[in-house]
């Protein structure tokens, strides 16, 4: 089976993402451990990091940054309701 792919994702406070995969699934990745080295360390701005997408395959930033989409997928929480 393949891993699931991110389509929707939004920030939200604390430097964590929501991000919604094909399976149907939801869930909350937590961003603050990337944020370090000079390539993440503009996602330190927060109206930068809340202008992250999904590009069809993982969650990406305007200027080309990006995570792992196993990373994101298991490394991720269930969103509580």
């Amino acid at each position: 089976m393949l891993r699931p792919t991110a389509t929707h994702v939004h920030s939200i406070e604390n430097y964590e993402i929501v991000i919604e995969f094909d399976s149907g699934e939801t869930k909350v990745f937590d961003v603050k451990p990337f944020i370090k080295g000079q390539w993440y360390q503009e996602l330190a701005d927060k109206a930068y990091f809340s202008s992250v997408f999904a590009n069809g395959y993982t969650v990406e930033w305007p200027h080309g940054q990006d995570l792992c989409p196993d990373e994101i997928y298991f490394s991720s929480r269930p969103l509580e309701s």
